[in-house]
């Protein structure tokens, strides 16, 4: 094991950890003000339950010994086995320290989805409903890639996240908003009640994302410092793109539109962070800066009421982001050639776990939200849609003025 290393995943792992109250602050803003703790109160109920369930199960399926390339067994339940030792996924780490940063990705991707029905859910609903989802989608998921199961024995490329973080939460984020059904005023414009608020949230999520990102290098060596720029450089071409076509497209730009490309920059450099080089990473976060843009507006089109745009941004930019990656990975980055450096095959990977990630993480989800529907309800009262599930669900209001 190595000291430095240990201490730089420590370090990475809070980043990674500060990440889901960036959200809470980031979503939080965005809704109307009456929904502004009931936001934010499903980022930290993930923090709570996924951690605990991650300690109890999800560690085991996700990184416990491979059975069939689908799902780890259960040799580390209620992390038994799991001490100072090295982690069998990274030789340098002690294994405590590997488990607890694959934690704080769990409870964020649980986080994210919370964008697509907010406004609208139950809070017990949303807890058992996080509960199944962890269990059921996110450790076969993070398995399938990271922990020894058959996507990744395939070759897809997925350095921090694109397919088990941001396809697999914008599926689910899409699935949601078609069962949960539009908010009652989907006619009406909703306005974020706090700006600023998003802003800073967004700035503390571009900084997290640095723990996110270079952290998945698993060791604080130069791949690791590639990984860290690539994505500062795709998150400011982000901004630039989205700040594009909205110019174009309304006259003028908006801070909402700088803070969420942004945000589709760093979605879309998550898979291909440390297989790129900077050039095409910078390429990658304009274009999918631009593509996010237009993936918000599939849900006019389309009809489903997906309030914070998990689907457009996490969904759309991961996706863009694992094709990218089989296009422009560079094997003087990382040891492996996409389709543009003379090996199209890796294109052709990346588009089998990209069809295998949609398929497999929407389905579960809509099948999880179909059973809880049959047995419990899902949305709060339309009364107390309207009054807000801050009072209705909390007993609390964000605002005394």
């Amino acid at each position: 094991m190595n000291a430095a290393d240990t201490a730089f995943i420590c370090l990475c792992a809070g980043l990674v950890f500060l990440m889901t109250p960036a959200l809470a602050l980031f979503y939080g803003g965005l809704v109307r003000a009456r929904n502004i703790l009931s936001t934010s109160m499903h980022s930290y109920a993930s923090l709570g339950i996924i951690s605990v369930l991650w300690a109890i199960l999800g560690y085991s399926l996700a990184f416990g010994p491979d059975h069939g390339g689908l799902l780890g067994d259960l040799s580390y339940c209620f992390l038994q086995g799991v001490d100072s030792a090295p982690a069998p996924a990274a030789a340098n780490l002690p294994h405590t320290v590997f488990m607890a940063f694959q934690c704080m990705f769990a409870a964020l991707t649980v986080a994210l989805i919370s964008g697509s029905y907010a406004e609208r859910i139950r809070f017990p609903a949303m807890l058992l409903f996080s509960a199944l989802w962890l269990i059921l989608v996110y450790c076969p998921m993070a398995h399938w890639v990271w922990g020894g199961g058959w996507m990744g024995k395939m070759g897809a490329l997925d350095f921090a996240g694109g397919a088990v973080v941001h396809m697999s939460s914008g599926a689910a984020a899409l699935a949601c908003a078609q069962v949960l059904g539009p908010r009652c005023n989907l006619g009406l414009p909703v306005k974020p009640n706090n700006l600023p608020m998003t802003l800073l949230g967004g700035g503390l999520l571009w900084f997290g994302w640095f723990g996110f990102n270079a952290g998945s290098a698993l060791a604080a060596g130069t791949l690791a410092g590639h990984a860290f720029v690539t994505t500062h450089m795709a998150t400011a071409s982000g901004i630039l793109g989205w700040m594009l076509v909205e110019w174009r497209r309304t006259g003028k730009p908006t801070t909402l539109g700088a803070v969420s490309g942004a945000l589709a920059g760093l979605v879309a450099i998550t898979p291909a962070a440390g297989f790129v080089q900077i050039l095409p990473a910078m390429v990658i976060g304009f274009l999918g800066g631009m593509l996010c843009y237009g993936g918000v507006l599939l849900k006019e089109r389309f009809g489903y009421d997906d309030a914070l745009d998990a689907v457009g941004i996490h969904g759309l930019g991961g996706t863009w982001g694992a094709l990218a990656t089989g296009l422009f990975a560079c094997a003087a980055v990382n040891g492996v050639d996409g389709l543009f450096y003379g090996n199209p095959h890796q294109a052709w990977v990346q588009i089998i776990s990209i069809v295998a990630t949609w398929g497999y993480c929407y389905a579960m989800t809509r099948s999880i939200l179909m059973a809880m529907k049959a047995v419990m309800q899902l949305r709060v009262p339309q009364d107390a849609e309207f009054s807000g599930l801050d009072l209705s669900e909390h007993n609390e209001r964000g605002y005394s003025l």
